[in-house]
C-alpha cells in the first residue's frame, strides 16, 4: 500500500464495512471498545499521512512492519461501529496489483524486485496462518468503480464542506447492500452476457457476505473530491445513474440504459484523463 499511496492514493476511493463490536472476538472486541471511547481517533487523512511515511526510507518499506491496531468509529443507531485499517494486509494486496498499474521500469524504480519478492514471501508465509482474512476496505484510484454504486441509492448521498474539507459519502446498512447487490445481478443476467461489470458485482457481493448482517457499508470518495471540480462534485449523481440504468434494463428499454451508462463512463474517463496532466 505504501508505494500505491506514494502514486494514487489522495485520489482514491474506498468503499468500507463497520461492523458492530459483537462481530469480532475476544481478545480483539475489548481492544476496540477501548478504542472508541478515546476522545479523538484518527482520521483518513492521518491513514494516509502514516502510508505515505514508509516511503521515506531507502529502500522504502513495501508495507507495514507490523499490523495497524487503529480503525474508523462510526456510531450506528447508538451502536459502535469498527472498520480496521488493517493496512498490512491492504499493503500485500495493492503489492500484487501494482505490476498491472505501473509500467516495470517504474515500479522497480520506486520498489525494487528484491523488496516486493521478499513482501510476496513474507504475505505468502501470513496467508498459511490466516487463511480466512480479509479487509475491510477496498481501494479505488483515480475511479469509482460502477459495481460500487450498485449498493447504495442516491438518498444515502452525503455531501457536506467541513474542518476536514469536502466530503462526499453514501452509507446504507448491510442488508440493503446485499439486497441491491443480489437485484442489480438479476437484472444485469437477464440482459447482458457474463462479463466484467457482472463479475465485478458478484466480487463484491461475496465480499460483503464476509461480515456481519447490521453491519454499515460506506462508499467514500476520498481524495477524489481534489480531482474533481467542487461545482461537478455537486452535481454527481452516480448512484442515481447507475439505478437509472439498471431500471432501465428491467424495463427492456436499451437505449436509456446505454445513455445513463455513457454519461457515468464519460465523467469518470474526464476524472481519470487527470491523473496524467498533473
Amino acid at each position: 500500500m505504501a508505494l500505491a499511496s506514494s502514486v494514487m492514493v489522495p485520489y482514491a476511493a474506498y468503499l468500507r464495512v463497520y461492523e458492530p463490536l459483537a462481530a469480532f472476538p475476544e481478545p480483539e472486541r475489548s481492544h476496540w471498545a477501548r478504542y472508541a471511547k478515546r476522545e479523538s481517533v484518527p482520521t483518513a487523512q492521518d491513514e494516509l499521512r502514516r502510508s505515505l511515511a514508509d516511503l521515506l526510507p531507502t529502500p522504502p518499506v513495501a508495507v507495514p512492519v507490523h499490523e495497524s491496531g487503529d480503525a474508523f468509529i462510526a456510531d450506528v443507531d447508538g451502536v459502535t461501529c469498527v472498520c480496521p485499517w488493517r493496512t498490512r494486509l491492504r499493503g500485500w494486496q495493492a503489492l500484487e496489483e501494482l505490476p498491472e498499474r505501473l509500467p516495470g521500469p517504474v515500479l522497480d524504480a520506486a520498489l525494487p524486485p528484491v523488496v516486493r519478492r521478499q513482501a510476496a514471501a513474507d504475505y505468502e508465509r501470513w496467508l498459511d496462518r490466516n487463511p480466512d482474512a480479509r479487509p475491510w476496505i477496498r481501494t479505488a484510484t483515480w475511479h469509482v468503480p460502477v459495481r460500487w454504486f450498485v449498493l447504495f441509492a442516491d438518498a444515502e448521498r452525503e455531501y457536506t464542506k467541513g474542518d476536514q474539507g469536502l466530503v462526499l459519502r453514501y452509507r446504507t446498512p448491510m442488508v440493503e447492500a446485499r439486497r441491491r447487490v443480489a437485484r442489480g445481478l438479476r437484472t444485469l443476467r437477464d440482459a447482458l452476457d457474463e462479463g466484467p461489470l457482472i463479475d465485478g458485482l458478484v466480487d463484491v457481493g461475496r465480499w460483503l457476505e464476509e461480515f456481519h448482517p447490521r453491519a454499515l457499508v460506506e462508499l467514500d470518495y476520498g481524495g477524489l473530491v481534489h480531482a474533481v471540480p467542487e461545482g461537478q462534485l455537486a452535481e454527481d449523481r452516480s448512484a442515481a445513474e447507475v439505478a437509472e440504468g439498471l431500471a432501465a434494463l428491467r424495463e427492456g428499454d436499451g437505449e436509456r440504459a446505454g445513455a445513463a451508462y455513457e454519461k457515468l463512463s464519460d465523467r469518470w474517463r474526464e476524472v481519470r484523463e487527470r491523473q496524467y496532466a498533473s
